[in-house]
């Protein structure tokens, strides 16, 4: 299957998807329960991770996936075959709250790289999409990262682990860019976070994710001209486009200087320890 009958069919699948949340959410017919006793997970989380499983099945049988509930510890560094990378829900706590920063994940990665990344938030009415090479959409309009050259103009998007004994560290680097950004944002969706930074309404995300949070957005980020790498070195066996430690992804001219400015709030934090 060609990559552009590939995207067609994420698209139409997280679609799907994003109809069986809003029902679910309009329904308040879900359980929620604690997932490795911090991070929460609902029924309809498994129920919508089976649908796009089954559907992609059914399209393309046998190609691997690495989802958040049916999957979530296939090995990611054999970069050699097709992969799919899925999230039925990301932002699952405002989904269970009735917030609407809510998306379906969908990207393929081949040979280590993503090749595809469709972000579709059923509650805003927004589908992002990328082909490798080919740029980014938002409802079949071209998109375009911001082109700040100030740092003190961005806005920038972050978010925090469940766990809250892994907070603390974080909150020199929070507190770095409220003092030399504009502010700060957390939105609770790493997929939309990243495309906010593809369509220019965030100038700069930082964060580390799990491959099926940002796998999609990443892409969709990059395509539409934002600069997109780690912090920090990526280790060796592991696709860079699946590694989500330490993220940055922000407007091109701007890279260079928030990453600095967050590695030495690391380094502080350091000293201070």
């Amino acid at each position: 299957m060609l990559p552009q009958q590939r995207l067609e069919l994420a698209v139409a699948i997280a679609r799907e998807a994003g109809e069986r949340i809003v029902e679910a959410r309009q329904s308040r017919t879900f359980n929620q329960q604690l997932k490795k006793g911090h991070e929460l997970v609902t029924d309809v989380d498994v129920a919508v991770d089976t649908l796009i499983s089954d559907r992609l099945e059914a399209s393309l049988p046998g190609e691997p996936r690495l989802s958040e509930e049916l999957a979530p510890d296939r090995e990611v560094t054999h970069t050699a075959e097709a992969l799919w990378v899925i999230d039925p829900i990301d932002g699952t706590v405002n989904f269970a709250h009735g917030l609407h920063h809510v998306a379906v994940s969908i990207a393929w990665v081949s040979e280590g790289k993503t090749r595809l990344g469709v972000v579709h938030a059923p509650f805003l009415g927004e589908t992002y999409t990328a082909l490798y090479g080919q740029g980014a959409w938002c409802n079949d309009k071209p998109i375009h990262a911001s082109r700040t050259t100030r740092l003190e103009r961005c806005l920038v998007g972050t978010g925090f682990p469940y766990r809250r004994d892994s907070r603390p560290p974080l909150m020199r680097r929070l507190m770095a860019v409220l003092e030399h950004c504009q502010d700060v944002r957390r939105n609770g969706s790493a997929a939309l976070d990243l495309c906010d930074v593809a369509c220019g309404r965030l100038d700069a995300y930082y964060e580390s994710v799990s491959p099926w949070d940002f796998a999609a957005g990443l892409l969709i980020a990059r395509e539409a001209g934002a600069r997109a790498g780690h912090l920090y070195p990526c280790p060796s066996g592991i696709p860079e486009d699946l590694y989500g430690e330490n993220l940055l992804v922000s407007a091109p001219e701007i890279h260079a200087e928030l990453g600095e400015l967050l590695r030495a709030a690391d380094a502080n934090e350091l000293r201070l320890s």
